[in-house]
């Protein structure tokens, strides 16, 4: 049997934890930080209706293409020698990076709202929800066809607003993390 000291500070749960969206979120942010794009980086994760992840990506050249060979510029007279192209977006290799049969029914969290051919692949795809942080380009005709898509399938979309502005990954704290009193 446990002793439950009153005085104890280990007696309740956390209460500052990671709520699912937050910590689905913070994957898809983490995620982005492995694009080699030098101008923006983008993450993506799916998840499925019991908060299990099937699924992450983040914008990067084709595999098997040299990303030192590609073009990683913006802008330039000859689109050939940009990265548009060439770049595979977040959510498409998030869709092909799944670790399960399918993708039906699923959320996807994603730091931009999906383009025009990324919404395609996600109502092809059968993923039921778009989670976005960040919707700069909501002007853009692609994205007015995204949302007008996305509406016409039935694909609810949702811009995430986090609790937290600033999540801190410290791989110190493991070794400095107190201990939890031991049972009496």
């Amino acid at each position: 049997m446990f002793s439950h000291s009153a005085s104890s500070n280990y007696s309740k749960k956390r209460e500052d934890y990671l709520e699912w969206p937050e910590y689905f979120m913070s994957v898809a942010f983490l995620a982005a930080q492995r694009s080699k794009d030098p101008s923006s980086q983008v993450g993506a994760c799916i998840v499925n209706t019991e908060n299990k992840i099937v699924g992450v990506g983040y914008n990067g050249m084709p595999n098997g293409c040299d990303d030192d060979v590609l073009p990683w510029a913006r802008t330039a007279e000859d689109k050939l020698d940009t990265k548009y192209p060439y770049v595979c977006h977040a959510e498409l290799n998030a869709i092909m990076n799944k670790n399960s049969a399918d993708v039906k029914g699923c959320t996807m969290y994603v730091a931009l709202f999906p383009c025009n051919e990324c919404a395609k692949l996600i109502i092809q795809a059968g993923i039921r929800e778009v989670v976005y942080m960040s919707d700069k380009y909501h002007g853009n005709p692609e994205m007015k066809a995204s949302r007008h898509m996305f509406d016409l399938a039935g694909i609810k979309y949702t811009k995430f607003i986090p609790k937290h502005r600033r999540i801190v990954i410290d791989f110190d704290s493991i070794n400095n993390s107190r201990q939890s009193p031991k049972p009496q």
